[in-house]
């Protein structure tokens, strides 16, 4: 079988290693007796582009000529929940095109954070390079484990500068980000927590595999900028009316026509915008 192009990790029967096989940190499996490098599926799936269209959505908007040519300038990353990608003012040295992964951007004041979008398959992480920027102006932060396609800064400008679908869909998919930053700044304000946790919930079910999704109540506060208690009261109300189920943590979409309309109609306003 063929090797992931990112790290293999040589692997032992139990110890440290085996922890990193669980908790998914590696992407293959090297057999020390014949020297073949079997992936594992999460890797599989993200590499799949070699047999069919890319896991993301943006790279599989691409020509495939063009595709095949940037497709040389990726390495396949493997993302961690609660890993920092960027922080505001940090050069950016890579960007990211998630497969599976989810990554929060949020916009940073005094210590404090708000989440301002969401980026999953659909897009990519590190939209200032092609905006003319080499500095982060917002923190990049995992928030769902999973894969990603990883470019150098380099590379990157250079392959927007030769490949005009490349720019034509960053371009288009910058423009929508503006956009939905805009419909979340008015959501905010206008809509009530319960409403903007439903549409937080289906962003984020949106870009994860299954319907489950591990998330505590003071993360879920600081993404939605209110009060603990107020996601407290908020996903309490949702579990009663049997639209989601919660435990220490895991967070279960039992209902996800029922968790849309109750959601606010930035949910749908914005996914319209993303396409």
């Amino acid at each position: 079988m063929s090797a992931a192009p990112g790290r293999i990790l040589r692997l032992v029967k139990g110890g440290p290693e085996r922890d990193a096989l669980e908790s998914g940190q590696v992407d293959a499996v090297l057999d020390r007796a014949s020297g073949t490098a079997f992936l594992l599926p999460e890797a599989e799936r993200a590499l799949s582009s070699s047999s069919g269209e890319p896991a993301n959505r943006l790279l599989a908007a691409l020509p495939r000529l063009d595709y095949q040519r940037v497709r040389a300038e990726l390495e396949l990353e493997h993302l961690t929940s609660g890993q920092v990608l960027y922080e505001p003012g940090a050069r950016i040295r890579h960007v990211y095109f998630p497969n599976d992964a989810v990554v929060s951007l949020l916009v940073v004041v005094e210590h404090k954070a708000l989440e301002v979008t969401l980026v999953g398959r659909e897009g990519m992480v590190g939209i200032p390079l092609a905006l003319g920027t080499e500095l982060a102006p917002i923190r990049a932060l995992v928030q769902g484990t999973g894969s990603a396609m990883r470019m150098k800064a380099a590379s990157f400008r250079e392959e927007l500068e030769r490949c005009i679908p490349l720019q034509r869909e960053i371009y288009r998919y910058a423009y929508a980000k503006l956009l939905q930053a805009r419909q979340t700044a008015a959501c905010n304000r206008f809509h009530q927590v319960q409403q903007r946790l439903a549409r937080w919930l289906l962003l984020t079910d949106d870009r994860v595999r299954g319907n489950r999704v591990h998330l505590t109540h003071e993360f879920l506060a600081d993404m939605l900028g209110v009060r603990r208690v107020g996601v407290t009261n908020a996903a309490t109300k949702l579990q009663r009316r049997g639209l989601i189920e919660y435990h220490r943590g895991d967070i279960h979409i039992l209902d996800r026509r029922r968790l849309e309309a109750a959601a606010c109609s930035c949910y749908r306003r914005g996914e319209a915008l993303a396409g």
